[in-house]
């Protein structure tokens, strides 16, 4: 019992990994000029690795519609379709 769980984590962990380690979705490499992918750098713009999906996607969808007020986000978030943001915030919530 003891050895099938410890497999099972074990392979849970490499799933993870491979997860956070697959290519970005298209347009996501368009986040990284202004958001940090380190938590080395200091900035006003939140780091968007390991954020959760959910509020990423909502976040998106909001500056897209134009609920929340942006200076470039309200623009960039319109050139991305339900899909892709969604592809985006899963991969960006992956990231460590």
């Amino acid at each position: 019992m003891r050895r099938a769980l410890a497999a099972a984590l074990g392979c849970a962990s490499i799933a993870a990994a491979m997860v956070a380690s697959a290519e970005p979705p298209a347009g996501a490499a368009s986040c990284s000029g202004c958001h940090p992918s380190t938590v080395r750098v200091t900035s006003p713009v939140p780091r968007l690795a390991g954020l959760d999906r959910a509020a990423i996607v909502r976040a998106m969808q909001d500056f897209r519609s134009g609920q929340r007020v942006a200076t470039v986000m309200d623009r960039i978030a319109k050139g991305f379709t339900d899909d892709e943001i969604q592809a985006i915030a899963a991969w960006y919530a992956s990231q460590r």
